[in-house]
């Protein structure tokens, strides 16, 4: 008999939820096969079998929360199955059973579940499991956490209690429990509100300038570097330059204390299925526009295939999101604890402005830098704003740290 554990989970993460079983008690299992998935508040982490053998006892069902140093099931080393379910991927639905060493192509119920959250069907995501099957990180990270089988399970967030609904219409409703993810997402978000004196600051920035030299070396560029030159690396670029005149914005409040920074780590909001995950680029002051770019493309797909590790969303010092992707033309970005500044991107629309007394036609964005008036003041905020929106408009100063 070999014990089935809980792989570790990261630094401080000390519980887990077990999400999908992708084996039952009696299934044949080979050696590094993946036997179930876990979640934490962040990331997804998969459990593979450490031997070969048969499933002889599952000992944390699904929905079940596990420690840190938990036994999650019993393989019986070398055994053969009897089941007739060979294949171990299936999910606990109904399916033909398959020839002794295929496997059932039933999607994961944890990635079901997913795929209807965030209104997926199935032709929209590619599996990669095996014979092709959707696993949940194929739709996206769900990443959710904490509480051993014998402890009490983690309190929700607290909420307004809700109000009598009539009989008709709470036949017509589906409620689903939140995912950990969802509820982490929550709790921080609102302690950000609660905690920090959060103010926002806007302005606006003429895209031409970043437009044309983009248009005019993009071509070099991907054929220099093997990754096509985006906004994003500018917007890293000039938020850095603008950390050096303002570091306030890259510190934060530690008690009685103001920890300023003589680094950047850089956080990228990445919105999935599943919620919003913060991947972050580390020393990015120390980076070039390719390593930029490369960079943030590698966590942009890492965090959509659910991949991303704990560390690689630790850290961060200060904060870009964009929801310009989505089409936002303006929105207050709430700030990620316990940084103390975070820059809203948005879509770059054409609008008329006065250029040299004239009215002209330019690709316009809003930028809003959302900050903590605790230890940034309004001339601080606004003046980190003006570095940034004059180093997009001309990105040539970058070059010459003006």
């Amino acid at each position: 008999m070999t014990d089935v554990m809980v792989p570790a989970l990261g630094e401080s993460v000390s519980e887990a939820t077990v999400s999908t079983w992708f084996k039952k008690v009696g299934d044949t299992v080979k050696q590094d096969e993946m036997l179930c998935e876990l979640e934490t508040d962040k990331v997804s982490v998969e459990v593979p079998s450490p031997v070969s053998g048969v499933l002889a006892e599952i000992i944390a069902a699904e929905g079940a929360t596990v420690a840190a140093n938990a036994r999650l099931a019993i393989v019986t080393e070398g055994a053969v199955g009897a089941a007739p379910a060979p294949a171990a991927a299936a999910a606990p639905v109904a399916a033909p059973a398959p020839a002794p060493a295929a496997k059932d192509v039933e999607n994961a119920p944890a990635a079901k579940k997913a795929m209807a959250e965030a209104g997926l069907t199935e032709a929209q995501v590619q599996g990669t499991g095996r014979d092709g099957r959707i696993m949940k990180e194929d739709v996206a990270r769900a990443a959710t956490a904490v509480a051993t089988a014998a402890a009490a399970p983690a309190p929700a967030p607290a909420a307004i209690p809700r109000g009598p609904v009539a009989a008709d219409d709470a036949a017509r409703e589906e409620r689903v429990k939140m995912t950990r993810l969802r509820a982490t997402i929550a709790r921080r978000l609102k302690d950000a509100q609660n905690t920090a004196a959060m103010l926002t600051t806007y302005n606006e920035v003429d895209m031409s300038g970043i437009m044309e030299l983009r248009n005019a070396y993009k071509d070099q560029f991907e054929k220099k570097h093997g990754v096509k030159l985006g906004f994003m690396s500018f917007f890293v670029k000039a938020c850095i330059h603008a950390l050096k005149e303002v570091p306030e914005v890259n510190a934060e409040i530690d008690g009685n204390d103001v920890v300023y920074k003589n680094y950047v780590h850089m956080g990228v909001a990445v919105g999935t299925p599943t919620g919003l995950v913060v991947p972050v680029v580390r020393d990015a002051d120390q980076m070039g526009f390719a390593a930029i770019e490369k960079k943030i493309a590698e966590l942009g797909l890492r965090a959509r295939d659910g991949k991303l590790t704990m560390a690689e969303m630790q850290g961060g010092s200060f904060t870009i999101s964009n929801g310009g992707v989505y089409g936002s033309l303006m929105s207050s970005p709430i700030l990620n604890p316990p940084q103390s500044g975070i820059l809203g991107m948005h879509k770059i629309q054409d609008r008329p402005v006065v250029v040299a007394g004239q009215i002209v036609i330019r690709p316009m964005m809003y930028l809003a830098l959302s900050y903590d008036h605790r230890i940034v003041d309004g001339k601080g905020a606004v003046t980190f704003l003006v570095r940034v929106k004059e180093a997009l408009e001309d990105p040539r100063r970058l070059l010459m740290d003006l």
